[in-house]
């Protein structure tokens, strides 16, 4: 657990009012508001993926370019379905409008998660979605029964549509008696704009004052002006009869059509539950979102304690909060928050952080403590990517001053206070902030208690990060096993500080510098300096060259990380420009052989002209030829088995393994690959031919896809013969010297085909059937020229 102390000295309740802030609903805010870290590993690393998840589905583009489901402002009915659970609750056509809209709301969020995309890309928050049983029955009443503008539809029920039917039959027989009686009495003149209207749900006639007593009727109300009574004139009196009767049956009919809406909510009251309970998750996921989209925020994953602590280039979350707030509004009045990378390695447990006052110290214990809440609650985190934590059950914090003048309790014997009390809950996975332990007393005694709660905690194997001013706890962490010193740097020319951790060296507390930066008189300044020396205890000018040493490395780093950067961008632009022209250069050599086979077969190309131009494409996939290689390497005077030798045409090495001195050819092994060569293109070779390989196993590589085997077995002789031919096709683009035909024995009808196919095919220097021990009379191993 995480105390509510620790938190709130993190400030972490400033994290959730701010992501309350991002949402959208009141149940999407009190849902933020109520964050708290998780209760272990599993529940995190859920989180994290539901996260990452919802990220991803909310971004995808949709149809015609445009962007995924958006949440927008829907109501709080939780009101309502908690009055539900009650049988005597009588809501109203307003707050079933509300349920409607949430209901509806839910089926499209749950329609737009429930894609077949979804179980790949989105599989828990598909889960999530379909774990809400939608309720079907209530949902549908409900836009039968209220209209968009929050009313009871007429349609809601056959007598509620038969009376609404009468009363406005009622309505436009009223006005054509009004419209004749004013003709007839020509008390238009005496009208105001309308010739009738309602009061207290009766009609009447708008009448100037000056018409009183002129009719009888009943005058229902007056004007606020005094100049317009509202008056009933006697021949209206039985048709408002009616409508009062229609208008009290109305008003009946409404209410069965809200107690068979409330009756339906009872029923269905889980699902309405689910449903809002959706839409409050997704509100505060894609308010997670807009947070990490503020300061480029991520779920960092949890590791195994063995591995320690990696948290690179993080910020603390309030202060890149307030940068990028401050951004918005004025870029030159917002300072740019320094990342810090906090590191313990794996076998170290502590982390003892010193420098100037000011330096920061604080701030990176704060940002540890503050980003290690945020993740166990599964929220994104302002870190760089490769970050990783442990799995923390207790974190505790001694920040900041805790004396209390009520309780008579001093800042140091509050921290014991709260250190005894977990004392006895720490173990391996606990971590620990201490913030100038033991600075509230004797500096030699609580420099010496510092350093034994450092060593138990060591022992307990619990994470610690510690700032301090005590030289001894400085000395302790350069020697101490399994505890690392770090220090906050300062700029060595205006001994500002710098925000940057530097490992393995401990810093000046810098106290006379920062006096004398804000503004203390100067012979207070000389007084102390003077102190400092007749005490022999001045170690500030060697930490601080020891300071100004660190902060010029941390300079030369930062160069070579980014010329570094620089460098590895080039080779992969280099990587791809080269593998964008191999696929072309393989394209156009495939297309070129296509045409070249095409125009063989239709005899526009004789068998020495298509022999000729395939030599000639395949050798335009070999690497370019160096003419310095050419120029400087000299020809062999003799050719002899096992002799290395350089291809000029390909400029690959090989061995020889046979030689036709009268053709004036040798054979050669590449790497595998064999082939018969001319001798006038061989030269001395400059180093070690590759060994030779197997012959029946090797290829040039050229094409990943093909293969040296093709199993015929089952087909239809038609059907076989054209798999031969592109088989026979991809093998030469492949650059194979033998590839293998499985036929099959049977009658031997297919065997005969092929053959019969292999003689007329121009690459084909020879075929033979393969020996028993690899298939005999079922497999044809194939030379070509």
């Amino acid at each position: 657990m995480i105390h509510t102390r620790t938190l709130s000295s993190l400030e972490f309740g400033k994290i959730t009012e701010y992501l309350a802030g991002l949402c959208c609903s009141g149940v999407g805010r009190e849902r933020a508001l109520a964050l708290a870290p998780l209760p272990d590993s599993e529940a995190v690393t859920l989180a994290a993926r539901l996260y990452e998840e919802a990220a991803t589905w909310a971004a995808r583009p949709v149809g015609d370019g445009g962007k995924g489901f958006s949440l927008a402002t829907f109501p709080d009915v939780g009101g309502l379905l908690h009055a539900a659970e009650r049988p005597q609750s009588r809501p109203d056509a307003d707050a079933f409008w509300a349920l409607r809209e949430v209901l509806r709301l839910a089926q499209s969020a749950q329609a737009a998660i429930n894609t077949p995309e979804a179980p790949r890309h989105w599989p828990h928050l598909l889960e999530l979605a379909q774990a809400a049983p939608m309720p079907v029955q209530l949902t549908a009443a409900l836009s039968r029964c209220i209209s968009d503008d929050g009313l009871i539809r007429d349609e809601s029920s056959p007598e509620l549509y038969r009376l609404r039917g009468e009363l406005r039959r009622l309505h436009q027989s009223c006005m054509r008696k009004v419209k004749d009686f004013a003709l007839q009495y020509n008390m238009l003149p005496y009208l105001q704009d309308e010739f009738m209207t309602l009061s207290s749900d009766r009609y009447v006639l708008p009448l100037k004052a000056n018409f009183k007593g002129r009719m009888q009727g009943i005058i229902h109300d007056w004007s606020q002006t005094g100049e317009t009574c509202y008056f009933e004139p006697m021949f209206l009196v039985e048709i408002n009869n009616r409508l009062q009767e229609l208008k009290h049956e109305e008003r009946e009919e409404e209410q069965k059509v809200l107690a068979y809406l409330r009756d339906l909510l009872a029923a269905e009251l889980p699902g309405a539950w689910a449903a809002l309970d959706l839409l409050a998750r997704l509100d505060v996921l894609q308010a997670m979102r807009r947070l990490a989209d503020l300061y480029d925020g991520r779920c960092i994953s949890l590791s195994p304690v063995e591995e320690g602590i990696s948290l690179l280039e993080a910020r603390h979350p309030l202060l890149a909060l307030a940068r990028s707030k401050n951004t918005g509004a004025d870029k030159t009045a917002a300072a740019p928050v320094r990342p810090l990378d906090i590191l313990l390695r794996p076998g170290e447990r502590a982390l003892v952080i010193t420098g100037g006052n000011a330096g920061g110290k604080t701030v990176c214990l704060k940002t540890l403590g503050l980003v290690v809440a945020m993740t166990l609650s599964g929220l994104p985190v302002p870190a760089g990517k490769g970050s990783h934590l442990p799995w923390f059950n207790r974190m505790d914090a001694f920040i900041g001053d805790e004396q209390s003048l009520d309780d008579n309790v001093s800042t140091f014997t509050a921290q014991i206070d709260h250190l005894a009390k977990a004392w006895k809950h720490l173990d391996q996975h606990g971590l620990v902030l201490l913030d100038e332990f033991g600075a509230g007393t004797d500096p030699a005694q609580g420099a010496a208690l510092a350093q034994a709660v450092l060593d138990e905690l060591l022992d307990k194997h619990t994470f610690v990060l510690a700032a301090t001013h005590f030289p001894a706890l400085k000395s302790y962490a350069l020697t101490r096993e399994g505890a690392r010193a770090a220090s906050m740097l300062f700029d060595p020319a205006t001994k500002k500080p710098l925000f940057k951790l530097a490992y393995g060296q401990v810093g000046a507390s810098q106290a006379l510098d920062v006096a004398r930066e804000h503004g203390l008189p100067e012979t207070i300044v000389h007084r102390a300096e003077h102190y400092l020396l007749q005490d022999g205890q001045d170690a500030t000018a060697l930490l601080g060259r020891l300071n100004d040493l660190a902060a010029r490395r941390e300079e030369e780093l930062l160069v070579l990380r980014a010329e570094q950067e620089k460098a590895r961008h080039a080779v992969q632009q280099s990587r791809e420009r080269l593998e964008k022209e191999r696929v072309r250069l393989h394209e156009e050599v495939r297309g070129k052989a296509a045409e070249l086979m095409r125009a063989w077969k239709e005899g526009r190309a004789t068998s020495k002209q298509a022999l000729k131009e395939m030599s000639r494409l395949r050798a335009s996939l070999a690497p370019a030829v160096e003419p310095e290689t050419q120029s400087v390497l000299p020809k062999p005077q003799h050719f002899t088995p096992g002799q290395n030798v350089l291809h000029s045409v390909f400029n690959k090495r090989g061995v020889i393994t046979d030689v036709d001195e009268r053709r004036g050819r040798v054979r050669l092994d590449m790497n595998g690959v064999n082939l018969w060569a001319e001798m006038k293109d061989l030269r001395e070779s400059g180093g070690q031919a590759p060994q030779a390989a197997p012959r029946s196993a090797v290829k040039r590589g050229t094409d990943e896809n093909a293969s040296q085997s093709l199993d015929l077995r089952g087909m239809r002789a038609d059907q076989a013969l054209a798999e031969v031919e592109r088989f026979l096709d991809k093998a030469l683009l492949a650059g194979f010297s033998e590839v293998e035909i499985v036929h099959g024995r049977g009658t031997g009808a297919l065997r005969r085909e092929v053959h019969e196919f292999l003689r007329g095919f121009p690459a084909v220097d020879r075929f033979v059937l393969a020996p028993e021990d690899r298939g005999g009379d079922g497999m044809t191993i194939v030379t070509f020229r």
